[in-house]
């Protein structure tokens, strides 16, 4: 399989080329150059393949002859200590619980494969990897655990200055070693675009700088296994309604690549908060990215979702293709705050704030389509924000013990302003 940048589909490389360049030359994001079909592959699956034969069996089928079987399942074996969780709510609604990773976020599950992958790659091949990346949460406490100590590769994590969860930056700025933390004084745009701006630096380009954000293929393609695995479980329920809490839209990528592959799945909801960008488009046919706002659903607070450039490419800009394959929400603080009480109260489940916005959308989603069967992705361990979910229901979520002792270290991360030219600067002291 080979892949192409959005803004210019001549030149197509393979997918080691595509994880270790992040971004493609000329600035875009790399997206198959064809999508295959597979459902004679999702035909063939079991509802009783466990997760990591699963992940193995796909990787090698699509990846192959670059990533063969054998190679594959070595990947697989190293990422994944953990898997997904599917849990019935009632008879029309699934929760897919992705937080049983090691940073408790569904993004555990991206990352893992991107930071096994790359060190099997470059233990074959050698050299180095600087991975820059930006995010509004969960991302960053992902990547941190993942690539913590990997030999020959170096972490630089951007995060928005006081727009995460304490807990969230505890986790990225107190494992030191080979990771390194940076406090930008702006939002999680501005994270994102000082990101992108250093791989097109021509400054840079002696520096081996790769992403692990959603940007990077190699961690976008792994969140498809979650859909697939979920989708084997529950095939005998028919079309099943994907719900996805979105803010920089990797994880609704990923599932709409499984579709296109041939997954038999119906449509899909992307559930927002109050960074409604993608829900307007949907509405009125215009794109307008906008600067993001502070939510209680703080990792999806994104007003210019990167992942936008692959699916414009996937339904080639045309908003009607779109909206066949989507539907969209936005829901408030308020609401969210309602929902995690409302849940908690009816069923006893406790939700995070985002898991909470991805079930107030699967309400209104089921208001209009009442037969529909629903799958929530549950996003992160509602421990991870404790104060919000202790307000909404007066209960305070456990974690386990070896996240408690994180928020009792020590925080070490380096202060810096907004600007390109600061990243710059300081990608060169570091590493020069």
């Amino acid at each position: 399989m080979k892949f192409v940048s959005t803004l210019s589909p001549r030149k197509a490389v393979s997918f080691t080329e595509a994880i270790f360049s992040g971004l493609a030359p000329d600035g875009g994001l790399y997206h198959p150059a064809y999508m295959p079909n597979l459902s004679d592959f999702f035909r063939s699956l079991s509802d009783e393949i466990p997760f990591g034969e699963l992940a193995s069996a796909f990787t090698s089928t699509l990846l192959s002859p670059e990533i063969d079987s054998s190679i594959a399942r070595k990947i697989v074996q190293d990422a994944f200590s953990f898997a997904p969780v599917l849990r019935e709510i009632d008879d029309d609604i699934v929760m897919l619980e992705l937080f049983h990773g090691p940073s408790l976020a569904f993004k555990d599950f991206g990352a893992s494969f991107l930071a096994s992958a790359m060190n099997h790659l470059l233990g074959e091949r050698g050299g180095r990897a600087i991975i820059l990346t930006a995010t509004s949460g969960d991302t960053g406490g992902a990547v941190a655990q993942a690539f913590y100590k990997k030999t020959n590769i170096h972490v630089v994590i951007l995060y928005p200055s006081g727009r995460v969860s304490p807990f969230q930056e505890k986790q990225i700025t107190t494992l030191g070693e080979n990771v390194t933390a940076l406090e930008v004084y702006g939002e999680f745009d501005d994270c994102q675009r000082m990101v992108k701006a250093a791989f097109s630096n021509p400054r840079l380009k002696k520096f081996p700088l790769t992403s692990a954000n959603s940007i990077n293929l190699g961690r976008l393609i792994p969140q498809s296994f979650y859909y697939i695995w979920a989708w084997a479980q529950m095939r005998t329920k028919g079309k099943i309604t994907f719900v996805v809490p979105s803010g920089n839209f990797g994880n609704l990528t990923a599932g709409l690549y499984a579709a296109a592959w041939g997954l038999p799945t119906g449509v899909f909801v992307a559930a927002t908060n109050a960074n409604d960008v993608f829900p307007t488009f949907l509405l009125t046919g215009k794109y307008l990215p906008m600067p993001s706002v502070p939510t209680y659903s703080s990792a999806m607070d994104v007003g210019s979702p990167s992942n936008y450039e692959r699916l414009k490419k996937l339904f080639s800009g045309n908003a009607d293709a779109f909206r066949q394959h989507i539907r969209a929400w936005s829901i408030d603080d308020d609401t969210t705050l309602k929902t995690i009480s409302k849940v908690y109260r009816d069923y006893g489940y406790l939700c995070c704030p985002h898991t909470a916005v991805g079930w107030k959308a699967a309400e209104l989603f089921r208001e209009q389509n009442p037969r529909s069967q629903v799958l929530i992705l549950s996003t992160a361990h509602p421990g991870k924000f404790l104060d919000i979910v202790k307000e909404a229901t007066g209960i305070a979520p456990t974690l386990p013990k070896l996240f408690t002792d994180v928020m009792q270290k020590k925080k070490a991360a380096h202060y810096i302003e907004n600007r390109n030219e600061d990243l710059e600067d300081w990608i060169i002291q570091k590493f020069g």
